[in-house]
């Protein structure tokens, strides 16, 4: 495993074969993949820490999703990657459907875990109140928003029976820098959609049961607008996907990578 710097963006790369991008969403960094190595491990993975986020967290200027698509074309050119599966979470699926829409020849398929197209109306004062907490409180707010997140984004489960998937949550969220975290809110905030219908590369959208954020019915519509999606459903998981399932998460990556690709 190897860390390096493309324009202040941490990247981890690993192993070689086909190129696997993976884009992780608002407060992660490259460790929510860790669980997936396994089923990624005979492919080169370029985990990025998004402009913001964890090592890259030095950043100037507003963050918005476009910068992030942008950073992400940034890095691939810089470690030679022509063509990628990519796979993505939350904040980091948005990122990816637009990756997808302006670079389609890069992207061989999607891998999208609590996927979602923006947010709903609803959702984006909440955001942009949680940027203002981070950005006004710094480490307590921080703290108190990795909480609040623990508490509305794992599942009863998870929290019941899972101390070691909450504490990586609540870690993730509360060893982020507050101006970044507080940029990316703004981002998210601010997301428009991508348009699903012009995505025509193998796609495959992973949802809890108990996911708010990225609920089962809202990914069953976005997979009906994507030729030939595959939708699965985990039960008894929220939407930190891979943390809190990632047994189920590498099966069904493995099955898609096998029937698909």
């Amino acid at each position: 495993m190897a860390t390096q710097f493309v324009e202040r963006i941490a990247v981890e790369t690993d192993g070689s074969g086909d190129d696997v991008l993976l884009i992780h969403g608002l407060g992660g960094t490259s460790n929510v993949w860790m669980p997936l190595m396994p089923t990624l491990m005979r492919h080169r993975t370029v985990r990025p820490d998004l402009p913001g986020s964890g090592r890259s967290a030095r950043v100037e200027g507003p963050l918005t999703i476009d910068r992030f698509v942008q950073a992400m074309l940034r890095v691939c050119a810089a470690l030679h990657v022509e063509r990628a599966h990519v796979v993505a979470h939350s904040m980091g699926t948005i990122v990816a459907f637009h990756l997808a829409n302006v670079a389609p020849q890069l992207v061989r398929s999607l891998a999208l875990f609590g996927p979602l197209l923006s947010p709903p109306d609803a959702a984006r004062p909440g955001l942009k109140a949680r940027g203002e907490k981070a950005r006004s409180e710094g480490e307590a707010g921080m703290q108190a928003i990795a909480d609040g997140i623990v508490q509305g984004a794992t599942s009863s489960e998870t929290r019941a029976r899972q101390p070691a998937a909450v504490a990586m949550v609540r870690e993730s969220v509360m060893r982020q820098c507050a101006d970044g975290y507080a940029r990316s809110c703004d981002a998210l905030a601010g997301a428009q959609p991508a348009d699903p219908n012009l995505i025509n590369c193998p796609t495959l959208m992973v949802t809890g049961d108990e996911d708010a954020i990225a609920p089962p019915q809202a990914v069953r519509l976005i997979g009906e607008r994507i030729s030939g999606a595959r939708v699965e459903i985990l039960p008894r998981c929220g939407h930190w996907t891979t943390i809190e399932k990632p047994g189920e998460c590498n099966d069904a990556l493995k099955r898609f990578y096998a029937r698909r690709l």
